[in-house]
């Protein structure tokens, strides 16, 4: 592997790229929208300067690491001289079938090509491309830079030889790659997904408020985040759509999406991203935040 193409310079997108170019590859960062992949090369810079600031990395390695990425708004351009292509779009079903068509269509046929994807089968997108051999699923936890995990997930044509390089990448990536099969939600989802729900009903039955559901698991369970905050910072509607991925594949209802949920997402309260969703992110409550901060 000497190039590597990230597809989308979104949350889970900019952190790949960010870890892969702190690591010394060449990463070519590709968005359709010039605006996000600004706004992902300034989250990228600005979790460097934390980690210079923590004294994790030097100014240096910050420099050096920018220096690997190069930014574009065009997959085919993106793409060209690449060894490995990990798309990290939206989770949407037909969005990836799109991009690994397109993929299928301006990669090298020996060109890897892997996605993030946290619950679609590696199977179904595998089979938009040419030589579905080389397609495989590697997903990173977030955020990406300090995870270790990486689930690899192989698809029912993933070759041996695919699935043996991108273990082996992994572990120079500084992470722990765990091998896993397809099928919806793989293993992470798959266990997370329905604990979120079930702390989304408990809340929508009245059993608990949001403060003491997460305080019980925190507490209790020894977690280190409360599942609905945890909610908030997947993404209310990632999380929708994942269980929505869960259900339609399992047909079972433990895994029904919550109505209340399903009414969140449509009232477009999805998180952190929006500023507000089982808690509140937004600008006045950070601004009364540091207003007692400074009072104390």
């Amino acid at each position: 592997m000497k190039t590597i193409a990230v597809i989308g310079a979104g949350t889970m997108g900019n952190g790949i790229a960010h870890t892969f170019a702190q690591c010394g590859f060449p990463v070519k960062l590709i968005d359709i929208s010039e605006k996000s992949l600004e706004k992902g090369m300034a989250t990228i810079a600005t979790n460097l300067d934390r980690m210079v600031a923590k004294g994790s990395i030097t100014e240096e390695n910050k420099h050096k690491t920018i220096g690997n990425i190069i930014t574009y708004t065009d997959i085919k351009d993106g793409v060209v001289g690449c060894d490995l292509v990990i798309e990290a779009a939206t989770e949407n079903v037909q969005l990836k079938f799109n991009i690994f068509k397109q993929l299928s269509e301006v990669c090298d046929h020996n060109t890897i090509l892997a996605t993030n994807t946290s619950s679609i089968s590696i199977t179904q997108i595998a089979a938009n491309v040419v030589h579905p051999e080389r397609v495989i699923g590697m997903h990173f936890m977030n955020p990406v830079p300090i995870m270790k995990l990486v689930e690899v997930i192989r698809g029912y044509n993933t070759s041996d030889e695919v699935t043996k390089i991108i273990m082996e990448l992994s572990s120079k990536l500084g992470k722990i790659p765990t091998e896993v099969n397809d099928y919806p939600g793989f293993v992470a989802n798959r266990i997370l997904m329905p604990m979120i729900n079930e702390a989304i009903e408990t809340l929508y039955n009245g059993v608990g408020g949001v403060y003491e559901i997460d305080t019980v698991m925190k507490l209790g369970m020894a977690h280190p985040m409360g599942p609905l905050q945890l909610a908030d910072f997947i993404g209310l509607d990632v999380c929708l759509s994942i269980l929505n991925v869960m259900y339609d594949g399992f047909k079972n209802p433990k895994y029904a999406p919550c109505p209340l949920l399903v009414n969140m997402v449509m009232a477009g309260k999805l998180g952190v991203k929006s500023g507000e969703g089982f808690y509140d992110y937004s600008e006045s409550k950070k601004a009364e935040k540091v207003s007692k901060q400074f009072s104390k």
